[in-house]
């Protein structure tokens, strides 16, 4: 437990032993994971249908349903999300299986993202590791070395009209159909990617032939955005603001960078059940196979783990202004910042 120090405050957490401690709560309750996939997939399917009676009446009628419909399928992500750490269930196999049928609708390759995924957990806040399943992110100097054009496009790509506009849909609509930065990894990502989009296809197919092209593009697609969305979203604060731990590879901890350079994204209860607490993301960087359910009963044993790297709904907004990691001064920066600090050098 944290203890004292002389001067009456808490001593830092020792985020190796923390790891420890946690490991208690990383057991799954079948019943429990079965109640709370039951209470996403069943809604969810509802108000597909609900989309589908209502467009006989006009498409603005059942568009209103994309939100809620979207807002489900965010957490039928998230399930799928701890499928792949192996924490949604006690077997492996249920875990792979329900995973795999839930990236139909999630339109993402369960084993391909079941992998860059781990990859990225074990490189997180890594300067010299950075590319796989990240947000990409220069550090100052190696933006200022960068000629003009290559400037530009990292400006462009880090626009938050690009970021959280066009990118999620085509991260989840294209970059997804291939196993990219896994394509030398054997046969399982591409098994996963490919017959994923097969059946993805077949669905669309069905879709059309039953329903018409229409329910797919004027309806699933808006409820696929809308989720795509909110998910790059999620991903970008928890790994995006104000006071994130990046370090080269010989100062690097596994353990400090997963307590540190994650955030405690502390949103309202509504959004939390949404989102399936990846809010408490420190926590889940330091022990990944807790399921999501079990997460909230950490945060009641380790009380002080609610002021970790603590991120408010508001307090996210400003994080979209952080671009660039500056060695020097350990924080990450906007290109304002970054702009002054050149010309104070010059």
């Amino acid at each position: 437990m944290t203890t004292d120090s002389p001067a009456g405050l808490p001593a830092p957490m020792d985020p190796r032993a923390l790891h420890r401690e946690i490991a208690a709560f990383a057991r799954s309750s079948t019943g429990r994971s079965l109640f709370e996939l039951a209470v996403t997939a069943i809604p969810f399917l509802g108000l597909l249908f609900g989309m589908w009676v209502l467009f006989a009446i006009g498409f603005w009628t059942a568009i209103v349903l994309c939100v809620p419909a979207g807002a489900l399928l965010v957490r039928l992500f998230m399930i799928q999300h701890d499928c792949g750490h192996g924490s949604f269930f006690r077997s492996r196999a249920a875990n792979d299986w329900v995973g795999r049928v839930i990236g139909i609708f999630t339109f993402t390759p369960y084993d391909y993202f079941k992998r860059s995924h781990a990859l990225h957990h074990a490189t997180t806040g890594n300067l010299d590791k950075r590319g796989m399943g990240d947000v990409a992110t220069l550090t100052l100097n190696e933006y200022r070395a960068l000629p003009l054009r290559k400037r530009l496009a990292y400006r462009l790509y880090r626009n938050p009209l690009i970021l959280f506009g066009f990118g999620p849909a085509f991260l989840f609509l294209f970059q997804f159909r291939l196993p990219l930065g896994l394509m030398r990894k054997g046969w399982k990502p591409w098994a996963s990617t490919m017959s994923t989009n097969v059946f993805i296809g077949g669905a669309i197919a069905l879709m059309i032939v039953f329903l018409g092209w229409m329910v797919f593009v004027l309806l699933y697609l808006p409820v696929l955005i809308v989720a795509a969305t909110a998910g790059v979203w999620l991903f970008y604060v928890q790994h995006q603001f104000e006071g994130a731990v990046w370090d080269r590879d010989e100062d690097w901890n596994f353990h400090q960078s997963a307590l540190h350079g994650s955030s405690h994204y502390a949103l309202p209860q509504p959004l939390r059940w949404i989102s399936a607490n990846i809010g408490m993301h420190h926590v889940h960087h330091l022990s990944s196979r807790i399921p999501f359910y079990n997460l909230p009963k950490v945060l009641r044993a380790r009380p002080e783990l609610h002021q970790v790297s603590r991120l408010t709904l508001w307090q996210s907004l400003s994080a979209v202004r952080l671009k660039l990691w500056c060695e020097e001064t350990r924080r990450l920066v906007g290109f304002s910042e970054a702009k002054k600090a050149a010309s104070a050098n010059a």
